[in-house]
């Protein structure tokens, strides 16, 4: 994106629920949460192997200052700035936006 910070998307297929971006975030914006799963086939090891399943990824956008740490620490590239900038809301709880409206191409 060119010309300023606008909104952040969520790529949701490249988070793998480090949450480093939720620790590194100075405000405390994003809400992460996720559960464990066993690979297929590893079930049966001495030490199955497990990968981490997102439930929920949301951004508070009354709290977020829009400095981009988030953006700048995933080492997956989970997280990108989007065109365009946050609709405002009638509430706080409308500018608190889950997985779902941060994916590209939503508002």
């Amino acid at each position: 994106m060119t010309g300023g910070h606008g909104a952040i998307q969520l790529i949701e297929d490249r988070c793998t629920s480090c949450m480093i971006c939720a620790r590194e975030c100075p405000v405390w914006c994003i809400s992460i949460e996720a559960h464990t799963e066993s690979d297929p086939g590893s079930e049966n090891a001495r030490r199955p192997r497990v990968h981490n399943v997102l439930d929920r990824f949301a951004i508070d956008w009354s709290v977020c200052m829009y400095c981009g740490i988030c953006v700048d620490e995933c080492p997956f590239d989970a997280l990108e700035w989007a065109e365009g900038h946050v609709a405002p809301g009638h509430s706080t709880a409308d500018l608190v936006h889950e997985r779902d409206r941060l994916a590209p191409g939503t508002d």
